[in-house]
């Protein structure tokens, strides 16, 4: 089959740990017609437009019980079956690529419907419900890190580690990052992933001063939904919702503190950052522990439990290891050895080899 011939159906929605593996991998596939899947109203809807094709559908997640609005979700449900699979049969598409979430269930129902081959992306250590459940139907289960496999004994198993944006492959010159920060000072940066950490967030402005006071400099990404946003003020201290160029940040950066969402967790260990780990603590089975316990295990970061956490003992923490550079020197190149900077190619590889052969 020629290669321009082959149509993709792309599934990803959501945060940006479902989104940005996809962009990466559909990056490594020009010779392919592209056309993404997405739902109403969230991030993708501002991220795809610009590149590809994009047609939403209306699919909700099942809460726990039967009830009225699970009986309202599952007709939903199969209503955006039918919709996927009029999608697939009238684009004659010849594979569907999907990194989970609720979307995955009617696109992998409807693909398989139709005997077309699915690959499956899971980021995280721990492979959520719908990727245990809908693995063994797929053609490929791609995943993140090694200690996933244990979890999805009848998947067809392929570790690739998780793509990163191409910002983070491209090598930076010092002078790329526009923020006003010295040469030689410590950097601390604190993100929360996609949607920001409004927990985390409090605990680093009551700790900051203490590494003002200690020469430190904090670029910190609050997130659009941070009440406090504008409560510190400091020479020393920038705040913004997002930041575009995140590989020249982490770079820069003597140490992050961060969520440990399987999509930050990957730029971190490619840009070799050591980090303080605060998994949130209402993700779906806990997964963001399970992520962090990777790095934790590697010696790339130390994590602490949000309900544990206080702001004294975070504070010192951070001191202690800023005054260390030789223990953040070594952690650093751990995060490096866990990281897979090649991961979009090797994804890339793996869906020619089911959609070509």
């Amino acid at each position: 089959m020629a290669n321009a011939q082959i149509k993709l159906l792309i599934a990803a929605s959501g945060t940006g740990g479902h989104l940005f593996p996809a962009i990466a991998l559909a990056e490594k596939l020009p010779d392919y017609q592209i056309q993404w899947l997405g739902v109403p109203n969230r991030l993708e809807t501002q991220l795809v437009p610009q590149q590809y094709s994009l047609t939403t559908i209306a699919v909700e997640g099942f809460q726990q019980g039967l009830s009225f609005s699970s009986l309202r979700i599952f007709l939903k449900l199969a209503g955006s079956i039918l919709t996927v699979r009029r999608i697939l049969k009238q684009g004659k598409f010849q594979g569907v690529f999907t990194t989970g979430g609720y979307i995955a269930g009617p696109t992998v129902i409807a693909a398989r419907s139709l005997g077309l081959p699915v690959i499956f992306h899971e980021s995280n250590a721990l492979p959520g419900k719908v990727t245990c459940f809908f693995g063994p139907w797929c053609t490929a289960v791609a995943l993140g890190f090694d200690v996933a496999a244990k979890y999805l004994p009848r998947a067809k198993n392929v570790c690739v580690g998780t793509p990163v944006r191409s910002q983070f492959l491209e090598i930076e010159a010092p002078n790329t990052l526009d923020l006003p920060i010295p040469d030689g000072v410590p950097l601390i940066v604190v993100f929360g992933g996609s949607q920001g950490a409004v927990a985390v967030n409090k605990l680093v402005r009551q700790a900051a001063p203490a590494w003002f006071a200690a020469g430190a400099y904090i670029v910190h990404l609050t997130g659009d939904k941070d009440p406090d946003f504008a409560s510190l003020e400091h020479p020393q201290y920038i705040k913004l919702p997002f930041y575009d160029n995140m590989a020249a940040l982490l770079r820069r950066a003597n140490l992050a503190i961060s969520r440990s969402g399987a999509g930050s967790l990957t730029e971190l260990a490619v840009c070799g950052t050591p980090a303080i780990l605060i998994p949130y603590p209402f993700a779906a089975e806990d997964h963001q522990t399970y992520n962090a316990q990777v790095f934790t295990k590697a010696g790339a970061a130390i994590a602490f439990k949000q309900s544990a956490l206080t702001s004294e003992i975070l504070q010192n923490q951070v001191l202690q290891l800023l005054q260390s550079p030789t223990e953040l020197a070594k952690m650093g190149e751990r995060a490096k050895a866990i990281a897979v900077p090649d991961s979009a190619d090797k994804l890339a590889s793996l869906v020619r080899e089911v959609l070509e052969t």
